[in-house]
């Protein structure tokens, strides 16, 4: 079976060098090996202003708490991703509002986010999902106009683009995710950017119990209490030598999508996704639109591809039961969208397989 994600793990005889000499360095909790991760990593998304963590939940949870969103706050969020980007918002006491999506690309559509805006909105959640990038020009007007914080997840979408810069140096925090099948795995793990440097001295904080790690402890003053949010020196080292091979796996990714973009055009069944102005996408997930998707996700598995939604929609689990709204664009998307492989194993021949079944019909 030709599989919808798989983790990339850079080769062992750069891996466990590094990964050795860390573990018997004498000190593996974060220190100098998370501020190199944190400084290249920086340099990648071309946004000094970066924090290393545990997980990209946690990115997004000290956004929030960064903005001191609590009870009484409302997050504008969508339905159309992973579960924390949700349960975040939840451990913070404020309510989530929904707002619909785009039926052309399942992403937050900036209108209907204008309606659902109150005078107890706090910040707004954007997930590019599977690498497919907001229309960020809407956005950005939205967010000066009302004075409302952008908090862009960007789990999906290392190394996508906006105005030919990459993700993460656009709105006031972006989060990203080093989990196991991302583009860049370290593991686990995550981070946070920010356009705003002053926010770097609270998050660092946060993520230590309310500790600066950069500050010797005895001379440390908790003022808030944090979380145990850090990365570690081994889960940083894996960052750093994944880092390296980064650009080019990402390339592959990219090089597929654009591929499926051109040879899956005009196809009988096939809706594709029309990118807003001005992005790139990441093509983590490579989605499209299909008619019959049960069948057409059947027809794949036969042929040896896997083919899935992958994500079930969050407004459907219980825990968000107050939130509940209609969300008419998010039905008929939910029903029609798909994913297929494009990551770094698929190469040339497996991606014009998959066009040939594709083309075949369902």
């Amino acid at each position: 079976m030709i599989p919808l994600v798989k983790p990339y793990i850079a080769p062992a005889d750069k891996m466990m060098p590094a990964i050795q000499n860390v573990l018997y360095s004498g000190y593996i909790a974060e220190s100098e090996p998370v501020w190199e991760f944190e400084e290249r990593f920086g340099d990648y998304i071309e946004n000094p202003n970066t924090l290393m963590l545990g997980s990209g939940t946690a990115a997004l949870h000290i956004a929030l708490m960064v903005l001191n969103i609590g009870p009484e706050d409302e997050v504008i969020s969508t339905p159309m991703t992973s579960e924390p980007t949700n349960t975040t918002i939840l451990l913070t006491g404020a309510k989530i509002v929904w707002a619909d999506v785009d039926p052309n690309t399942g992403l937050l559509d900036p209108q209907s986010v204008r309606k659902k805006i109150t005078k107890k909105t706090k910040a707004i959640m954007l997930v590019h999902y599977a690498g497919m990038i907001c229309n960020m020009g809407e956005f950005n007007n939205i967010s000066k106009e009302f004075n409302i914080p952008i908090i862009e997840d960007a789990a999906h979408a290392l190394g996508g683009k906006y105005r030919g810069r990459k993700i993460g140096s656009n709105s006031r925090f972006t989060c990203f995710s080093f989990q196991a099948i991302k583009q860049m795995t370290t593991v686990d793990g995550g981070a946070i950017s920010f356009t705003n440097e002053e926010d770097i001295i609270p998050a660092r904080k946060l993520r230590w119990f309310g500790l600066d790690k950069k500050i010797p402890r005895l001379e440390n003053d908790i003022t808030r209490a944090g979380y145990k949010y850090g990365m570690n020196n081994v889960t940083a080292t894996i960052g750093k030598i994944q880092l390296e091979e980064t650009p080019a796996i990402i390339e592959k990714y990219i090089s597929n999508g654009k591929f499926y973009d051109t040879e899956l055009k005009n196809i009988p069944g096939i809706r594709l996704i029309p990118y807003y102005e001005d992005t790139e996408p990441s093509y983590w997930l490579y989605t499209m639109r299909v008619d019959d998707r049960d069948r057409f996700c059947r027809m794949m598995e036969e042929n040896g591809i896997a083919a899935s939604p992958l994500h079930h929609r969050s407004d459907t689990h219980t825990v968000f039961a107050e939130s509940k709204c209609d969300l008419p664009n998010m039905d008929q998307w939910y029903s029609e969208f798909v994913h297929i492989p494009c990551g770094w194993w698929v190469d040339e021949e497996i991606r014009k397989q998959i066009v040939e079944v594709i083309k075949k019909g369902w």
